[in-house]
């Protein structure tokens, strides 16, 4: 008989959700258990990637239309954060890197809002409380703010040289 998951309000209950959904070849589902700023960040990786594809479409020149609409397109085309963050995922190898790690849960370290759960093969795992009162994994965080920041940067770039192309400069 298998022991029913504890709450996902709790550290362990929420990484316990991260490593059947590894396990079972899943990691979109991890989505739903990674902090805030990380979920957000990728939704603004797809609303930049989308807003700059449009941009692309309406005014550049072949070939480098078809080149950045191509680069563009799986981000542009997500339906949520959570198709960005397992694009990003899979891209960076990151379920093969935790699958490697993941084992039983050993001790939760609580501190306030931040919690560390440490498995029985050491490894560290970082999560912060999310305003929902569910805790969301933060191991991922800086990577996806910097590739936001870099869509956000990216979609700037091509406003400004889709203007020069309408001007015909």
């Amino acid at each position: 008989m298998r022991r029913p998951f504890p709450s996902d309000r709790t550290p362990e209950g929420a990484y316990l959700r991260i490593a059947k959904s590894l396990d079972e070849g899943h990691p979109r589902e991890m989505f739903a258990y990674l902090e805030t700023e990380a979920q957000w960040a990728s939704y603004s990786i797809r609303d930049a990637r989308a807003e700059a594809s449009g941009r692309v479409a309406a005014s550049y020149p072949e070939p480098e239309r078809s080149s950045l609409l191509d680069a563009y397109a799986p981000f542009a085309r997500a339906a949520d954060g959570a198709d960005v963050f397992a694009l990003l995922a899979s891209k960076r190898g990151w379920p093969l890197r935790m699958r490697r790690d993941l084992s039983g849960v050993a001790s939760v370290e609580t501190e306030g809002e931040r919690a560390s759960v440490v498995t029985a093969r050491g490894t560290r795992y970082p999560f912060r409380r999310r305003e929902n009162g569910i805790w969301g994994l933060t191991l991922f965080t800086a990577e996806l703010l910097a590739e936001a920041e870099r869509a956000a940067r990216d979609a700037e770039v091509v406003q400004k040289a889709a203007a020069d192309y309408e001007r015909g400069g």
